[in-house]
């Protein structure tokens, strides 16, 4: 049985830009070492994260997400319209323009929650750029040609994944929808570029390959890399945003926090080469689009092939 590979990316030669590619064309998931983000900030951050989830619903609440303000705990979201079996905290920048212009919000507790956060996503987001060369010089640019759609205003942000036991699970070889039980997260794309994953020890993560689920075991030491709507875009479908789900256990619980690498809200992307198999598309109208889902039953959720030019 395949896995998804693991490249180490501590030096961007011919070999490694060849593993990536592989990896973005077969799965869209690749693990990386050579990283860079110590042990100890990954570990911390984990364990803040759990003193978090593990506060009374009320205080968590205190800090609540709304319509209005994007960043903070939420406990009601959907993915096509149907409930998560999870619970989540966003954070990203303050901005005051936008679909999703928010202010973040801190809990009181625990008191290193939010040092723990931000230097977590400095990692991650340093991480994410490092990613970015390697896909640009993939994709016929230079080395740095993308890193102007990431400049400043980009709307990347950190979420942070709590999966509580779950009474009535899927089986994990269930169908794309199952017959019976619960998702903690049902089939989807990320809408942005890159997504940087740091996972807890407890399996839960699958993508769609070869027609089946196959599992996204987490690896020992590694952070977790998938690409988005954006790059599927900018590749011309040479690297397809992979459709992943994570399932619920009856037994354990999971934490899971990706990094969400997003460009700036004004942002146009287009296929970097032709025929183009896709129009220009907004990013902030797009990511408006997508989000719009989490918080209600609003009908067909928008995807990239909406933006599909015809044949």
């Amino acid at each position: 049985m395949k896995n998804v590979p693991v490249v180490d990316i501590a030096s961007l030669d011919e070999d490694t830009l060849a593993q990536i590619d592989a990896a973005c064309i077969e799965w869209g998931f690749f693990h990386i070492t050579g990283h860079g983000v110590p042990e100890v900030i990954c570990d911390r951050t984990l364990s803040r994260m759990r003193e978090f989830f593990m506060l009374p619903r009320a205080q968590k609440l205190a800090v609540e997400r709304t319509a209005s303000n994007s960043w903070g705990y939420y406990d009601r979201e959907l993915t096509k319209n149907m409930p998560d079996w999870k619970e989540i905290f966003d954070v990203g920048p303050p901005g005051n323009v936008g679909p999703m212009a928010s202010r973040p919000q801190w809990p009181t507790e625990p008191a290193a929650f939010r040092p723990a956060m931000e230097r977590f996503s400095r990692e991650a987001e340093r991480v994410a750029y490092r990613v970015l060369i390697a896909i640009s010089i993939n994709l016929g640019q230079r080395p740095e040609a993308l890193d102007t759609f990431f400049g400043q205003g980009h709307t990347s942000f950190l979420r942070l994944n709590h999966y509580p036991v779950c009474d009535d699970p899927a089986p994990p070889d269930s169908s794309t929808v199952p017959e019976r039980g619960h998702l903690a997260i049902g089939h989807h794309t990320d809408a942005g570029a890159i997504t940087v994953l740091l996972q807890d020890d407890q399996p839960g993560l699958q993508v769609l390959h070869d027609g089946a689920w196959s599992n996204v075991a987490p690896v020992p030491g590694t952070l977790t890399i998938n690409v988005g709507d954006v790059v599927q875009v900018w590749s011309n479908d040479r690297y397809p945003a992979p459709l992943h789900r994570v399932t619920a256990h009856a037994s354990r619980e999971r934490f899971s926090a990706p990094f969400f690498f997003n460009p700036a809200y004004e942002t146009d992307f287009a296929p970097l080469a032709g025929p183009p198999r896709y129009r220009a598309i907004n990013w902030g109208e797009y990511r408006s689009a997508r989000s719009a889902g989490d918080y209600a039953d609003i009908g067909e959720e928008i995807q990239i092939s909406r933006f599909r030019m015809p044949a």
